[in-house]
């Protein structure tokens, strides 16, 4: 994903209900007194409470966090009774070590962060998938004739040391003649080097290689079988137990705002470029666009958005166990929760 600037880095952003009130929503007015009487602070909007709480994102504002600003700007969040803060992410953000040190009520995360976590002790519970088919890739140059993952050889590839999806590469292909560097975070070597490839994701870096002139081919990891959801709602474990219906609200306003925004993200897309300058519009439509067939692959149903199986979670657990990320054994049970709601 590309970088940023270092100004939209070092500020938090802080979208709460004024902002509604920018796209026609009701008036807020503070609730003081129910804010300091209770552990959960609450505004309220035409005399309707609302519950405070903060979604800590992985990564700077994208298209990748459409549904959930979505269900900001549209006001699904609200209607749900939540005053949700969206607090922007960067490289390497410890959003699982944010959540179990109780610095923010939710994150956004992949699958396999919530798997490592687990066999870490972090008790966290995935509650919605949105993004169904991972949108790692690995980009290529067309005029290389390289056609599959299995065909990197003789080259230079560019991988995030440790990632789990680098460390799944590794370990099934071959990678013959390959020399594998350190994630750049930009364009440079690849657009001036016929034998170089890096990691991606779909929706941002191979647009903004062919932007720049290049000649971006993409091969997606989920080739390999490596498919863990994207773009989760995450929490604390204790939370669904003891807050199940702020759960479950938070999760049926993140799902109407993600069809929402692959529906009509235009709205949207405008207040993610206010948050994130260096994300254009042309982009965001772009990322919007690819998603929806990430989001609702083979056809699936829009009814079913979000759904997670045992399944997949299983043969992700055992593929993490096969490059040495977590224990066999670990229990996928409670890693994720179908409880919540959003049937």
């Amino acid at each position: 994903m590309p970088k940023v600037s270092n100004t939209i880095c070092r500020w938090s952003l802080l979208i709460t209900a004024s902002l509604l009130f920018v796209i026609g929503c009701s008036e807020v007015r503070d609730s003081k007194e129910a804010g300091q009487a209770n552990t959960d602070q609450m505004l309220a909007i035409d005399g309707k409470s609302l519950t405070k709480v903060t979604l800590q994102l992985n990564w700077f504002p994208e298209a990748e966090h459409g549904g959930y600003y979505a269900a900001l700007v549209h006001g699904f969040f609200a209607a749900e009774g939540l005053d949700v803060e969206i607090i922007p992410g960067g490289p390497g953000s410890p959003v699982i070590q944010k959540l179990v040190a109780n610095q923010t009520t939710f994150v956004v995360g992949n699958a396999d962060q919530v798997l490592t976590g687990r066999n870490q002790e972090a008790e966290v519970t995935a509650l919605f998938a949105p993004i169904q088919m991972s949108p790692r890739c690995i980009m290529v140059h067309a005029s290389s004739g390289i056609k599959r993952l299995d065909q990197l050889q003789n080259m230079t590839v560019a991988l995030s040391a440790g990632r789990a999806f680098a460390l799944y590469m590794q370990k099934k292909l071959s990678l013959e003649g390959v020399r594998v560097v350190g994630y750049p975070g930009n364009m440079t070597v690849f657009l001036n080097d016929d034998n170089f490839a890096q990691q991606g994701y779909v929706f941002s870096e191979p647009f903004i290689a062919e932007q720049q002139g290049g000649d971006p081919h993409v091969l997606m990891v989920s080739e390999l079988g490596f498919n863990p959801y994207a773009s989760l709602l995450i929490t604390r474990s204790d939370t669904v137990d003891a807050k199940p219906q702020l759960v479950a609200a938070m999760v049926r306003a993140s799902k109407q705002g993600w069809q929402t925004y692959l529906e009509s993200p235009e709205k949207t897309n405008a207040a993610i470029h206010q948050q994130n300058e260096e994300m254009g519009l042309e982009i965001l439509d772009y990322g919007a666009t690819v998603l929806k067939d990430l989001c609702l692959p083979d056809a699936m149903p829009a009814a079913q958005l979000g759904d997670m199986t045992q399944q997949r979670w299983t043969q992700l657990r055992d593929q993490l166990a096969e490059i040495d990320l977590v224990d066999k054994n670990l229990d996928v049970s409670k890693a994720f929760t179908t409880a919540t709601g959003h049937e």
